[in-house]
């Protein structure tokens, strides 16, 4: 297990939740290239992207499970990190229904699904690991554009807008509740980039997100409060 991030020129720590593919691997990959420790966490049990990265960095990246939908996994993770100080918790999590379904024909598991994984399950995890996180860091959430309420001007994905909605009213409440400490928040708003989730069509790469996204990230630490973020640092309307 790799040092405390704090003090004695060690190396700062990043938890990613959620690093094992996607933008949540690609922030790994380049918080690992900044000469961070990174603490990475994949949902099963299976080989991942996230350990072949944790190969190319034998003692920089350290890959965790958890499921974030189940309670005591969540526990499990905080019971393991216990030792640890983070200099950044970063919860990337995210799913979604079929966006062609109208909002009257979702099903209630379908809305179900996607409001814990999306919503309720990173807010669990924030409120069990924040008291690892340096009272100068920052705490983050992957949010979306399309959680913006203002900016909502087709009406279209439904379920996937709310849940990041109140991924973001989750996210100002811990804020809220620490409004005294020198903690900084943010929310980031990725764009729309090529993968999984995103699919073909979008117009930014991973390459082109991510790297600048993570300079908002590194950026955010020295600014105490909360911000929602796109990736090029600019504030994205609530």
């Amino acid at each position: 297990m790799s040092a405390p991030s704090t003090g004695g020129g060690t190396a700062p720590t990043i938890l990613i939740v959620g690093a094992s593919r996607g933008l949540g691997r690609a922030m790994a990959a380049d918080f690992l290239k900044r000469g961070w420790h990174v603490v990475g966490t994949v949902r099963g049990t299976t080989r991942t992207d996230l350990h072949d990265l944790a190969d190319e960095y034998p003692g920089g990246l350290d890959v965790e499970h958890v499921d974030i939908t189940e309670p005591s996994h969540i526990a499990a993770l905080r019971d393991r990190l216990s030792d640890r100080v983070l200099d950044i918790l970063f919860v990337n999590a995210g799913t979604t229904n079929d966006a062609d379904t109208p909002i009257g024909e979702v099903s209630t598991e379908d809305f179900v699904t996607v409001m814990v994984t999306n919503a309720l399950s990173p807010r669990r995890v924030i409120e069990a690991l924040q008291d690892l996180v340096s009272p100068t860091g920052l705490i983050g959430a992957m949010s979306s554009g399309q959680g913006s309420i203002a900016n909502n001007t087709n009406g279209l994905r439904e379920v996937y807008r709310s849940s990041k909605a109140a991924l973001n009213q989750f996210v100002r409440s811990v804020a809220a509740h620490q409004a005294d400490t020198g903690r900084a928040f943010v929310l980031m708003a990725p764009g729309w980039v090529r993968t999984e989730l995103g699919g073909p069509e979008a117009p930014l790469t991973i390459e082109q997100s991510v790297p600048r996204l993570v300079d908002v990230l590194v950026a955010k630490r020295d600014r105490p409060g909360l911000e929602y973020l796109d990736y090029l640092g600019r504030t994205v309307p609530w």
